[in-house]
């Protein structure tokens, strides 16, 4: 039994948190945007030497104006620190006096942008954004030497590689920098700039809800978060507790929450576009929502664990990618489903050899409670398919440790049992900077999930990915389906490019690229 003084413990408050950097365009070269604390400028790569000479870099719109100005041989200054102009170097030139007409000015920052892919793009706006930290402001022209998806890959950038947590008694010593101003670039870029900020604001929702400890972060709590959320975006929002989801059937759900103190909840947000009718197609997205993941009797080693908090990221992926459906114009219905519960350790915790019935009456015998996540997911999408009559679901959920061995932590798995949809979601994912990489629905490996006493084993071996979407699938019927497991890219190792170390809350940016095209559901039936 808990002590007195735990039950009477008061929750945890999360402090007060850093925001990503504001964004705002400026026709005028970047030394005449006044009280700004840095210029920035891109580098591109030297061109390929010709007739014997070696070619040289070449610096972007404001510099030459800007080297007048300071009295500066910038391209000097880039010979003598041997700069390449590769996507993400970074020179920073320091400005102690201010400049004549700007006397906030401390740094020039030389960016290389490589190839000027979007790749390159985001990048370069990721490494800038880490040098700028501490930084009240920068104007730069990064932006203006690439088309407007090297803008929004740019912005994405800057923004997710200035995501920072933190729970300390101290504030934040180094903050992102406050304040981008994007120059030499006309307003009529406004709605582009606005689409890059949601796209990368759902990157930060969905990475933020992902690091969140888990002392805080309970099925309840994500369910606040949800309702807040969804206030906020216009959305509507039905939360489902542990009374109704016993009463309806979810055997899964409870199954998997039943020893936690923090009851399981089912989160549904529902979004409509402004000219639907009748007519308009609907998706449904699945999130798995584990708080916090023990493996329950199964339980993990303790290094395994560490890092469980971050099983909610499916669950914070369709949160973060509902807020941002608006902003990015998507023309279908869409209805984000998380199935939220804590797979923790107690006296009524689910058992191996347990059998649960999900949603719709198929049932599940338990050989592994640490298989829990498809346990969840299972009773989300039956009652996807059965009651929301969708035209495509897709789920998403950091769900076979398999995945990661197959594809390390750069890439991200995916299933779909329509070639139409699996390309759809391919080509959104490359060009948000997510990629996904396409797995096999074989039935090859259907026998495996044979039981005894119940419809299927929910643990049934390897090749465990393979299996894991083979379980899930029995839940879709005909309907066009996609399985995201997102476990090999769950946890970035290291600050690298747009990620930051910890959680990442990999996947609303895919899933936005997807359902913010003009048609996402073309092709699939």
């Amino acid at each position: 039994m808990p002590s007195d003084h735990t039950q009477n413990a008061p929750a945890p408050t999360l402090p007060a948190q850093v925001s990503p950097p504001e964004f705002a365009l400026s026709p005028v070269l970047p030394h005449a945007v006044l009280g700004v604390e840095v210029v920035a400028l891109p580098v591109l790569p030297a061109l390929a030497a010709q007739d014997g000479d070696d070619g040289v870099l070449t610096l972007g719109p404001g510099a030459a104006e800007l080297g007048d100005l300071l009295g500066l041989d910038l391209l000097g200054v880039l010979e003598s620190a041997g700069a390449t102009g590769r996507s993400g170097e970074v020179i920073c030139l320091p400005v102690p006096l201010g400049g004549p007409e700007n006397a906030d000015l401390r740094c020039v920052a030389l960016v290389g942008i490589g190839a000027q892919q979007p790749d390159d793009l985001r990048r370069a706006g990721a490494a800038l954004a880490r040098e700028l930290r501490g930084r009240s402001s920068v104007a730069t022209t990064v932006a203006s030497v690439v088309d407007e998806a090297g803008l929004t890959a740019f912005v994405v950038g800057a923004m997710l590689g200035s995501f920072r947590f933190t729970w300390r008694s101290t504030p934040v010593e180094d903050p992102p920098v406050g304040r981008v101003v994007l120059a030499d670039l006309p307003e009529t870029l406004g709605p582009v700039l606005a689409r890059a900020v949601a796209l990368g604001g759902a990157g930060w929702r969905s990475r933020m809800l992902a690091t969140v400890p888990s002392n805080l972060k309970n099925p309840p709590w994500l369910a606040a978060q949800a309702e807040r959320l969804a206030k906020d975006a216009g959305l509507d929002v039905t939360v489902h507790d542990e009374d109704w989801l016993a009463e309806h059937g979810f055997g899964g759900i409870i199954g998997v929450g039943q020893a936690s103190a923090t009851p399981p909840r089912l989160i549904r947000l529902d979004y409509t576009p402004r000219k639907a009718s009748r007519r308009t197609p609907t998706v449904v997205l699945v999130g798995k929502g584990i708080t916090f993941d023990t493996g329950g009797l199964s339980i993990k080693p303790g290094e395994a664990m560490a890092n469980m908090k971050r099983d909610v990221t499916g669950g914070a992926v369709v949160m973060a990618t509902m807020a941002a459906l608006r902003d990015v114009g998507c023309p279908v219905r869409v209805v984000g489903l998380v199935a939220a519960a804590e797979n923790a350790i107690g006296g009524n915790a689910l058992r191996p050899g347990d059998v649960l019935r999900h949603y719709g009456g198929r049932t599940s015998e338990v050989t592994n409670t640490d298989a829990e996540g498809r346990l969840v997911l299972a009773d989300a999408i039956a009652y996807a398919v059965a009651e929301l009559g969708p035209d495509v679901v897709a789920d998403v959920a950091t769900l076979t440790g398999a995945i990661k061995v197959a594809l390390g932590q750069q890439v991200g798995g995916f299933f779909a049992n329509r070639d139409a949809l699996a390309s759809a979601l391919s080509e959104a994912s490359v060009t948000a900077g997510e990629p996904l990489w396409r797995f096999p629905l074989t039935d090859s490996y259907e026998h495996k999930l044979s039981s005894s006493v119940a419809d299927a084993d929910n643990a049934p071996g390897g090749p465990g990915a393979i299996t894991a979407a083979l379980f899930l699938q029995h839940f879709v019927g005909d309907v066009p389906w996609a399985h995201l497991d997102i476990a090999s890219v769950g946890d970035a190792p290291e600050e690298r490019f747009e990620w930051t170390t910890g959680p990442t809350g990999f996947g609303a940016r895919a899933l936005l690229e997807w359902l913010g095209s003009d048609a996402p559901l073309e092709g699939i039936s």
